[in-house]
């Protein structure tokens, strides 16, 4: 094999036993091994982290089920493209009698019309679609297409399997290029990988190609960080530490320290964390730790949301920064969060209480002869667009659910509430 070849390309696994990690899809209970030994295959989406294997794996599917492969990349590929090749793959299936694999990198940022134009072809088997994304299919995929296809999640390289590969691309470069390179701390290229093992691999082979010609063999930490020249802030985002952080990153916007905010989203984007996970976290902490507090949060959170997808990295650091300091110096309230929790609670063990009659709707005569809606008293037509009944099933009246917060927004609201249901949620 040529030398010019890149060491990722070389190293690329030919079948499902060389693949390192993802057993629990290739092993041998693995579903897509499964699919493989009973020739069943079906369009799948394969989402997971970046180098880990997601092509590999489509290009070993094709290869062992003797199937034609077409690719297709999302960033390059328009509506036209995609039929050009279904059109292939109905010649193709007409004359092999097996359906082709369309694979598509970065599926997720195909177009609706895009992956609409995907359907027919997927729904009448001219071609088994295998999708590939680093996003949750669920928001990126159009439900129509997701309904058609499997989802399998690859999950990134844990630090053995990125040891044992890293190990092996040292080898094969020293067999390639008769070398004799040892590497003294092999956790640097690991952190520095986060998980990817494209990214380890081309990383080990970038540093051992600038001491080909020296007679050095041992590479130390200072010729792996001078060669590479990036910080390798300590972030797994798929381990432990991703959710450590994250955590820490909530808790301080929690705690009201726009420092310790700013702080923590500082290292998950320096450790590559998706902008859109942290948006959608902040989204979930407007509501949950602050709540009606400031109701504007919510809104900040979801502006914030939306914009990030407009703009994208680098930019969106700036937004994400803006949003969390905002959420960090608003006042909390955990009202509404605790309120829906008791009532879940409550309505799991009152879920058989009728709806009281005044309440319910009365579509036909026979309802209406049953009182069904009867006695209701429609707000509008009462002074301040009030008027004291009951909404609650007779053996929880009086239940308090919401309890307003200590901050102005419920004090205001505590205060409009006493002078309508007197002591009645007190």
């Amino acid at each position: 094999m040529s030398v010019n070849i890149p060491l990722a390309e070389k190293l690329r696994p030919k079948s499902l036993d060389e693949v390192i990690g993802q057993e629990h899809l290739t092993g041998p209970k693995g579903p897509i091994r499964k699919m493989l030994e009973h020739d069943t295959l079906n369009s799948i989406i394969l989402w997971g982290p970046p180098g880990t294997g997601k092509t590999t794996l489509s290009e070993i599917i094709s290869e062992q089920s003797g199937r034609k492969f077409f690719k297709l990349s999302a960033v390059s590929s328009g509506v036209k493209e995609v039929r050009d090749v279904i059109d292939q793959a109905k010649q193709q299936n007409l004359f092999s009698g097996k359906s082709p694999i369309l694979f598509i990198d970065e599926i997720h940022r195909f177009s609706k019309s895009q992956q609409d134009s995907l359907l027919h072809a997927v729904e009448k088997a001219w071609v088994i679609l295998i999708g590939a994304t680093t996003e949750n299919p669920s928001f990126e995929v159009v439900s129509a297409l997701l309904s058609r296809c499997q989802v399998y999640v690859l999950k990134a390289l844990e630090y053995e399997k990125l040891e044992k590969l890293s190990i092996k691309a040292i080898e094969k470069y020293n067999r390639d290029f008769r070398t004799h390179f040892s590497i003294k701390n092999k956790s640097l290229f690991i952190q520095y990988s986060g998980g990817d093992a494209r990214k380890l691999i081309n990383a080990i082979e970038i540093v051992l190609n600038q001491f080909i010609n020296s007679t050095k063999h041992e590479i130390e930490n200072e010729d792996v960080l001078n060669v590479l020249q990036e910080s390798m802030a300590l972030y797994d985002k798929n381990g432990e530490q991703h959710y450590d952080i994250v955590s820490a990153f909530i808790k301080s916007i929690r705690g009201s320290d726009p420092n310790a905010a700013v702080y923590w989203l500082a290292r998950m984007l320096v450790g590559g964390e998706d902008i859109k996970f942290i948006a959608r976290r902040m989204l979930i902490c407007a509501a949950e730790d602050i709540g009606l507090a400031n109701p504007n949060a919510l809104m900040m959170a979801n502006n914030c949301f939306q914009a990030i997808n407009v703009i994208g990295n680098p930019e969106a650091r700036i937004i994400l920064s803006e949003c969390a300091v905002y959420l960090a110096v608003s006042p909390k309230s955990n009202s509404t969060y605790t309120a829906i929790n008791t009532a879940m609670k409550l309505a799991k063990n009152t879920g058989d209480l009728p709806v009281p009659l005044h309440l319910r709707n009365a579509p036909t005569p026979l309802m209406s002869e049953m009182d069904y809606g009867k006695e209701y008293k429609y707000s509008h037509d009462y002074k301040g667009n009030f008027v004291e009944q009951e909404f609650l099933p007779e053996k929880i009246v009086g239940t308090a659910f919401y309890i307003p917060g200590d901050n102005s927004t419920e004090k205001k609201i505590e205060t409009e509430m006493s002078k309508k249901w007197k002591e009645k949620y007190k």
